[in-house]
């Protein structure tokens, strides 16, 4: 060890610690947080600053960034030099800043990712924003403090008169926390600051209808608006923005158009994902992918296939890609040198408050250079009042010294104010340029005290700074670039299923499927059918009817359980394909058996469900009514639906508004008609009232509908292809509880009644035989005939087999082609939601 040296032993914990926090408090407020006044961090600071100290405004030439970035990095920022021609070039980008305050010349980058060119290659100068940022500087109105080596004074903030820590927002990661800003629109901000400089107590809430949401450079769309309340109110939200797109035809090709992407999203890396995603199959129906940006915009072409659907394909874009992504506001600054969360409010009072004091120091510095200056001008004056004596004082003095104390002493004056006479030219004697000097005295003496009221009162300070932000306003005020749209929320699973008509067959073993309508083909009455599905050994099709994706299916059980669904949950199959065992996608028990279904609208919709109810027919004839609202909280393992007695079971359930009436049929061929009104609600437990006697032991109910318009006709199937319809005039309406009326004559030929509807001439019959032929036929094609006839034969049925479903659609002739190919779904949207319709369980509230 040298001579003079020694050691002192340190624990090395407690150096890491204090070492570890310097470091820390360093990165915090002299790195990486911006400042709350005026939204820079120190870099940002000292680049705008360098460049006023340069001379580089917005009218002169632009300057070499390497020349900008020497100054700044030789005397205020002793960094490397990528991280000032970094921050400068941020500065310079369209898409980085929402409103820029370099002006670049040369290569910037691009919203690809592409890098500048280097410094020596590109030129920059001010933007006239900045300049407002500076403006006053000069004027002590901010403290200054020494340089890195002490040989020079910078700013610690800028006395800006633009909010800019609002309109361009921050980021940056610190040590033990971070900031993530939003830039928000400067008309917007401005009102707001105005709406609070004149309400102090001004809430939140009401200050949002100033400051709308965060306004991004790059536009798009802010999906959903909680999270913006969130973080104007807390200081922390995640605001959802997405990309703005639109539908196009190109060349007989549907394509989606993107315009605008979210900010800080990456152009290239964005279409590359998706393109990655395409290939991999996680995303369907797009053909190809074209950038056609150029120096007039964006433009994302994505071309889609030809049996895709354009919003479905959007929506997976916004779910699995860029185009729709979140900005996570985290607002943390530096508030008096120590960082804080901060909320909307008070980013506008602490912006406020320092524009307050720029103000007043600005006016103390005006007040007092007026004072000087008057000062001055006092003595001036008396000098001309008494130009001789005072010429003469001069002339007769040996040197400047003397004349100066003659003339304190002889008027009375300050050294200020002799210094100013003895350096007075020869033409401030001239009578004009007295009179000038009395003028300006006279002028000054008002300045100041205009001044001095100025200091005086709050209210003129508070008006000044809304003058000046008003000014500012009109200067860089702008439209809004992105659009809010308020109802958005997460993209939800339906949102990526399209809303299609859909035929849902059930076979007797259990077996269901989803096909489109499209599969099935319109024939003749009286042809041979098609083959309508592959059934297992010993099963056939029980159940048909037509309903959409997006409808909530309600299943009933013969045991009297609900089930609860969605359309698009169950698999989709071909026409031919067998479908999936129910007991697979629903916990029911394995004695138990799905006999109705229900498609409804939204379940979560108070009057929807609040006013409609579901009507249920047993077996054995009992009926029962329930509000819909008590199925509408579903259970993985059911809910009870109805109470069903021995040796009986549910047959049926209907939805209904509470003014319909209902029709039972039994197989023996007679049918009852009743007011709905007179089965009252009854709870889900409840096992109902009679609704018809049967004329046997063996008779059984085999159908119930709701009639809710008097133009509907009846039409009675029987198990050997006989059918028919009649007026539903021929029903009389009876109570309930009667033994009802002959809706069709059985006979040997015809076999028992297996079906009965309610149709219009605008429906189409779908008729499945056991054997799993299915024929479509027009039923305008069928006459009307008396209640008691044994009908005609629809289908042509084989000894062995017989009819095991009967079902409705809407027909519309041109929704056929030339081979007879139903080119899409017929169903239109039922008023009350439901468009199903099969044998066993038929809903025909769609009239």
């Amino acid at each position: 060890m040298a001579e003079g040296e020694k050691l002192i032993p340190i624990n090395i914990e407690d150096e890491m610690k204090s070492a570890y926090i310097d470091y820390s408090m360093s990165v915090i407020v002299s790195r990486a947080l911006p400042d709350v006044r005026d939204g820079m961090k120190p870099v940002h600071r000292r680049v705008l600053y360098g460049m006023h100290e340069l001379g580089v405004r917005s009218n002169s030439a632009h300057k070499k960034s390497a020349r900008i970035v020497g100054e700044v990095l030789g005397k205020y920022h002793p960094h490397g030099d990528t991280s000032v021609y970094d921050a400068m070039v941020r500065m310079a980008q369209e898409w980085s800043l929402r409103y820029m305050l370099v002006d670049g010349q040369g290569n910037f980058g691009s919203i690809d990712g592409d890098s500048p060119a280097a410094m020596r290659y590109t030129e920059a100068r001010m933007r006239k924003i900045s300049e407002d940022m500076l403006s006053d500087i000069d004027k002590e109105t901010v403290d200054h403090q020494l340089n890195f080596d002490d040989t020079l004074q910078e700013p610690t903030v800028l006395p800006t008169r633009v909010p800019g820590l609002l309109i361009n927002g921050a980021s940056g990661i610190a040590v033990g926390m971070a900031t993530n800003m939003p830039p928000h629109n400067i008309s917007e901000v401005i009102d707001g600051t105005i709406a609070y400089i004149e309400n102090h107590e001004i809430e939140i809430d009401e200050l949002m209808q100033h400051v709308k949401a965060p306004d991004f450079p790059t536009g798009g769309v802010i999906y959903g608006y909680e999270g913006v309340k969130e973080a104007f109110h807390t200081g922390r939200g995640r605001i959802v923005m997405r990309g703005k797109a639109n539908f196009e035809e190109i060349n007989g090709r549907e394509c989606i158009v993107v315009t605008e992407i979210p900010y800080q999203v990456n152009k290239a890396n964005m279409i590359k994902k998706t393109a990655d995603l395409v290939n991999d199959k996680k995303i369907d129906g797009i053909s190809n992918i074209r950038d056609e940006s150029d120096r007039n915009g964006m433009r994302i072409v994505y071309i889609l296939k030809r049996d895709a659907i354009p919003n479905i394909v959007l929506n997976m874009l916004y779910k699995y890609t860029e185009l729709q992504s979140s900005f996570s506001v985290n607002n943390i600054a530096l508030v008096k040198g120590r960082p804080r969360l901060l909320n909307l409010k008070e980013m506008i009072h602490y912006f406020v408050e320092h524009r307050h004091e720029v103000v007043t120091r600005r006016t103390e510095y005006l007040l007092r250079k007026a004072e000087e200056r008057a000062h001055i001008l006092e003595g001036l004056i008396i000098a001309s009042d008494n130009i001789d004596e005072v010429i003469a004082l001069i002339r007769a003095s040996s040197n400047a010294e003397e004349a100066r104390e003659k003339l304190m002493e002889t008027f009375e004056l300050s050294e200020i104010q002799a210094k100013a006479i003895v350096e007075m030219r020869l033409r401030q004697l001239t009578g004009l340029e007295q009179d000038k000097l009395r003028s300006e005295y006279e002028e000054l003496m008002a300045t100041i005290e205009d001044y001095k009221d100025i200091l005086d009162k709050k209210e003129r300070r508070m008006q000044i700074i809304k003058e000046e932000l008003e000014e500012i306003k009109s200067k860089y005020g702008d439209e809004r670039r992105s659009v809010i749209e308020y109802a958005g929320g997460d993209v939800s699973i339906t949102d990526l299923i399209a809303d299609e008509k859909v035929v849902i067959t059930i076979s007797h073993a259990g077996y269901i499927k989803r096909t489109s309508l499209t599969e099935y083909k319109k024939q003749n009455r009286g042809g041979v059918g098609q083959k309508a599905s592959a059934t297992r050994n010993e099963d056939f099709l029980e159940h048909l009817f037509v309903g959409t994706n997006h409808q909530y299916m309600l299943f009933f059980t013969q045991k009297g359980k609900c089930f609860w669904m969605r359309v698009f949950e169950i698999p989709e199959g071909s026409r031919t394909s067998k479908g999936r065992a129910i007991q697979n996608l629903i916990n029911i028990e394995q004695d138990d058996k799905v006999k109705a279904f229900i498609c409804t609208q939204d379940l979560k919709d108070e009057d929807y469900i609040n006013n409609h109810y579901v009507i249920m027919a047993t077996k054995k004839g009992q009926v029962k009514k329930t509000p819909l609202e008590q199925y509408s909280r579903p259970r993985t393992n059911g809910i009870n639906a109805i109470t069903i007695k021995e040796d009986d079971e549910l047959l049926e359930a209907k939805l209904t508004n509470g003014e319909s009436q209902v029709m039972l049929a039994v197989k023996s061929g007679k049918a009852i008609r009743f007011e709905e009104e007179k089965t009252r609600p009854m709870g889900r437990n409840a096992s109902g009232v009679r609704g018809i006697t049967l004329g046997h032991k063996d008779d059984e109910v085999i159908g119930m509908i709701a009639i809710e318009d008097a133009e509907t006709e009846i039409l009675v199937v029987s198990e050997n292809g006989y059918g028919k319809r009649s007026s539903i005039e021929d029903y009389r309406i009876t109570n309930r509880g009667g033994k009802g009326v002959k809706t069709i004559n059985v006979t040997e030929k015809t076999g028992n009644l297996v079906a009965i509807k309610n149709v219009t001439d605008s429906d189409d019959l779908m008729i499945i035989n056991k054997s799993g032929i299915a024929i479509r036929m027009a039923v305008e094609d069928l006459r009307v005939m008396g209640r008691a006839t044994q009908g005609v034969r629809l289908i042509k049925v084989r000894e062995d087999d017989a009819i095991a479903a009967v079902a409705k659609v809407m027909h519309d002739e041109d929704d056929v082609d030339e081979n007879g190919d139903v080119i899409e779904g017929d169903m239109p949207e039922p008023e009350n939601g439901t468009t199903l319709d099969n044998s066993d369980a038929d809903t025909d509230n769609n009239e």
